[in-house]
């Protein structure tokens, strides 16, 4: 069985999720208080549902 981490899909979700951390840290407060925490919530989760959805693959 091949590893996640050779999931090219997975791969780029992660690159992506680490940008927009990267993007709003820089941002003020209010703006990483609202937006931000949805930002990265919602991208964070995308990886994880691939991450998730994967571990449940059964050839069976």
């Amino acid at each position: 069985m091949n590893r996640l981490e050779d999931l090219e899909i997975y791969n780029i979700s992660m690159e992506i999720g680490d940008e927009v951390w990267k993007i709003v840290a820089n941002w003020n407060y209010f703006a990483r208080d609202t937006i931000g925490k949805q930002w990265t919530r919602a991208i964070d989760s995308v990886s994880a549902n691939i991450s998730e959805g994967y571990g449940r693959f059964s050839y069976i």
